[in-house]
């Protein structure tokens, strides 16, 4: 079975979508750890109730971002994970991750990269006016949402849409699409141990 950690910061829809995908039999994947680096988010609590091991930090108390990178890495190594997954973890994967993971480390991204990258995406297609956005499954590289793209879904805007609307219909997509990426990333065997 391949042992995944999953990165986020926030409620951990995606991690849920995960787990879901796993208990009913769509992704053949075990989650052995939770990397999480807001100590009070939601995402913790679904890891607990899953008795998922969880490796949470408050990035203020280290020195440097290699210095819990580091840490990280270790926790990683230790739980003898095979592949990455950022689901709404809100920071850039450093150096020290990187170094040692480039390729292991994937992230979803909603919209369709390259367009609207960063911060608020969804907020970024709706200002900017056109019909449609997206969801991306890409690897992680040393840019913010640059690396190669693993697979896209299109999600269409409607004049009517307000921002909560557009979320809503994103987030279903993210929820289906991600499982449906690990599962082909487990089964191309593209990964292996860290």
């Amino acid at each position: 079975m391949t042992k995944i950690a999953v990165f986020a910061s926030g409620s951990g829809t995606n991690f849920q979508a995960i787990l879901d995908a796993i208990d009913n039999g769509a992704l053949h994947a075990n989650v052995a750890l939770l990397v999480c680096d807001k100590p009070g988010a939601a995402v913790i609590e679904r890891a607990e109730k899953k008795n998922i091991p969880t490796f949470a930090f408050y990035p203020k108390e280290f020195p440097s971002k290699q210095a819990f990178e580091s840490l990280i890495l270790e926790e990683l190594k230790q739980a003898e994970v095979q592949l990455v997954v950022l689901a709404g973890y809100m920071r850039l994967i450093g150096e020290t991750l990187l170094s040692e993971l480039e390729g292991k480390i994937i992230n979803l991204h909603p919209s369709m990269l390259p367009a609207f990258p960063g911060k608020d995406a969804i907020g970024q297609a709706l200002d900017s006016g056109v019909s449609e956005t997206g969801v991306t499954v890409h690897f992680v590289d040393r840019g913010m949402d640059t690396g190669p793209i693993i697979e896209q879904k299109t999600v269409p805007i409607y004049e009517s849409d307000t921002k909560e609307d557009l979320e809503q219909r994103i987030h279903k997509v993210e929820h289906e699409l991600y499982p449906q990426v690990i599962q082909k990333l487990i089964q191309s065997k593209v990964t292996h141990n860290i």
